[in-house]
């Protein structure tokens, strides 16, 4: 076996898997005001940024070649409602945030994240009925924020909510507004995960009582995911996505097998942050840990990463 493994050129020759620069989106966090560019404490080069700081931003991916880019949206709390209006507004911040990202860098590809736990004053992801989820209203309004995104000039939304139906709400709103073209990549296998943390800080959207394990998956399951896959493939979403990402590329691999679907994976924030908190102590290799790991992603079936570290891995891959 080592005869394969002598030399850089050998190794290269019979690789299997390979990252590219084409495989990632790279998030990116909106919020409303002018001179803002505000640091997530718990990870390290991650901002909220007002839409004028943004551009710098904007600047760097498109220069590294970055494909896309995926948008959340972060109010204050004097911002927010408890049915997340600001979600659906058509001049809601991430529906700026798209004209504005469209008008200069009409190439980029923009996907918009489909949620309303950053726009609600409960931080949960759909409408509160009583001390539950109302499932069934929470689609509609879904199917709202979808087709403002489309109006705006989203290249694709991204239902990360995990209601059951949302994809054949959002679609049939999307086809009934003529946006049939609006492809669908939906948060097919979200787990109700502790990576999150991070995130939470970021987007200020930690929920106000209670967890969100009665619609997001338990992750000890994994034949679910498969049915809740299925059930997405079904409604007509287009691209599918585990999430997060280090702890379960053996769903990334059994849904990918099982569907043969353009699978996504999010490596979430919690992943981003321990290996900056390592790298910054110096115990380990920062960039041969995060290419390890996104060419893990491959190997496993995806083909698609949204990662924090995208700006990095793209600056790495075009020295090598």
């Amino acid at each position: 076996m080592r005869r394969l493994r002598s030399s850089e050129n050998m190794r290269r020759l019979v690789r299997q898997h390979h990252l590219r620069v084409d495989d990632l989106i790279y998030p990116l966090f909106v919020t409303p005001g002018e001179g803002i560019k505000k640091e997530v404490s718990s990870m390290p080069g991650v901002y909220n940024f007002s839409l004028d700081e943004l551009q710098a931003e904007l600047e760097e991916v498109v220069a590294l070649g970055i494909p896309g880019v995926i948008l959340f949206g972060v109010l204050g709390d004097e911002e927010k409602d408890p049915v997340g209006s600001g979600a659906y507004h058509d001049r809601g911040i991430v529906q700026q945030a798209v004209e504005a990202i469209k008008e200069k860098y009409p190439q980029l590809l923009v996907v918009t994240d489909v949620c309303l736990c950053e726009f609600t004053d409960h931080g949960h992801c759909g409408l509160i009925k009583g001390d539950q989820i109302d499932n069934d209203a929470t689609l509609e309004l879904l199917a709202k924020i979808a087709v403002s995104h489309a109006k705006a000039g989203a290249d694709m939304v991204a239902p990360s909510d995990m209601m059951d139906g949302r994809v054949a709400a959002i679609r049939q709103a999307l086809d009934e507004h003529h946006f049939e073209n609006i492809p669908i990549m939906s948060y097919s296998a979200k787990y109700a995960s502790a990576y999150y943390g991070p995130f939470r800080e970021a987007a200020a959207s930690a929920p106000k009582f209670g967890d969100r394990k009665a619609y997001q998956m338990d992750a000890a399951n994994g034949d679910e995911a498969i049915r809740e896959t299925w059930l997405d493939i079904e409604e007509g979403a287009d691209i599918v996505m585990v999430k997060p990402g280090l702890a379960y590329m053996d769903i990334i691999r059994r849904i990918k097998e099982e569907f043969k679907y353009p699978t996504a994976v999010y490596n979430v924030s919690g992943e981003y942050a321990m290996v900056k908190a390592a790298a910054q102590n110096g115990w380990i290799d920062e960039k041969k840990v995060v290419l390890e790991t996104l060419t893990a992603f491959k190997r496993a079936g995806a083909d698609i990463i949204i990662t924090y570290h995208a700006k990095d891995a793209a600056r790495w891959l075009k020295e090598e």
